[in-house]
């Protein structure tokens, strides 16, 4: 069966006559006829009797019909959507661990495109899934971190996935608390400070290896835990519950507002901050993304 037999058989319907169906399709009536009967064969049914005054619908022809007719609107929206549509809008997607530095460099590239029609994606995700959502193409690059911890086996899996990693920047462990904590005016705090708040965690879902964490020293002894899916959820149990978190250090004031603050915590680990990808040419969109993150960075830094 195919699409052009189903157009045939709408336009026999429609005329009463395989001859005039003919004319008007541009084909002969052997032909045609000898279409119709190959679908009638295949299908098993009778879909037209045959009379001197042309043709009519069986019982079995009109219900054929009624999803003949059902697959050719689905198929003509099918083309009028991509055959005659404009250019498909630029697009780009990218998969993050929740950094602010990811989103305010995402503002920036959503400003310098937005006068033109485009389709971007931002997805804070867990670790496990940024690297899926990469490997499958369904975003152009994904950021995560590499530490003395959990480097060996996250290497591993990129090898494995054939995706490679690239460095953006080192940072050195911060922990997040909200202005009103009692760590406040530290120069800096150390893990045994932190035992006496709860420690918030982003949750990891069915692959909740401790190497998949999002915060350095998630094996350290923490009496005290609670496990968020949203950066929301976790700043505002931050404040709320005099929490912390730790990470690289970096606050945007425009995402986050001013009630959280950064304190360096003394440790012998690093963040090494950036970005995963399939290795091959990255398209504009996707470099002038990163141009933004590190142009972001760099004013961060400096």
């Amino acid at each position: 069966m195919t699409l052009q037999q189903l157009k045939y058989i709408i336009m026999i319907a429609e005329t009463g006559s395989i001859t005039l169906a003919a004319e008007r399709l541009f084909i002969a009536q052997p032909s045609l006829s000898k279409s119709v009967a190959e679908l009638e064969k295949e299908m098993g049914i009778t879909i037209f009797h045959r009379s001197n005054r042309g043709v009519y619908m069986s019982e079995e022809g009109t219900k054929f019909l009624s999803y003949a007719r059902q697959i050719i609107e689905q198929t003509e929206l099918l083309e009028n959507e991509y055959k005659s549509a404009p250019p498909p809008n630029r697009a780009f997607a990218v998969s993050s661990q929740h950094y602010a530095f990811v989103v305010n460099a995402f503002v920036e590239l959503v400003r310098e495109y937005g006068r033109d029609k485009y389709e971007f994606s931002l997805r804070e995700l867990k670790t496990a899934e940024i690297i899926e959502d990469v490997r499958t193409r369904r975003s152009d690059i994904g950021v995560l971190y590499l530490s003395r911890f959990n480097r060996e086996v996250i290497k591993h899996i990129l090898q494995n996935e054939e995706l490679k990693f690239v460095s953006l920047f080192t940072a050195e462990p911060h922990v997040f608390v909200s202005r009103s904590n009692p760590l406040v005016g530290k120069k800096s705090v150390t893990l045994d400070d932190l035992k006496a708040f709860p420690r918030l965690t982003y949750d990891q879902g069915v692959r909740n290896s401790f190497y998949f964490a999002e915060e350095l020293h998630i094996t350290a002894e923490s009496p005290k835990n609670i496990i968020v899916s949203d950066r929301a959820t976790l700043f505002n149990l931050l404040i709320g519950l005099d929490g912390y978190t730790i990470s690289s250090g970096i606050l945007s004031s425009d995402l986050n507002g001013s009630n959280i603050v950064s304190i360096p915590l003394e440790s012998d680990e690093s963040m090494e901050i950036g970005y995963i990808t399939i290795d091959r040419q990255m398209n504009e969109i996707t470099l002038r993304y990163l141009e933004h993150l590190k142009e972001y960075i760099a004013n961060y830094s400096s």
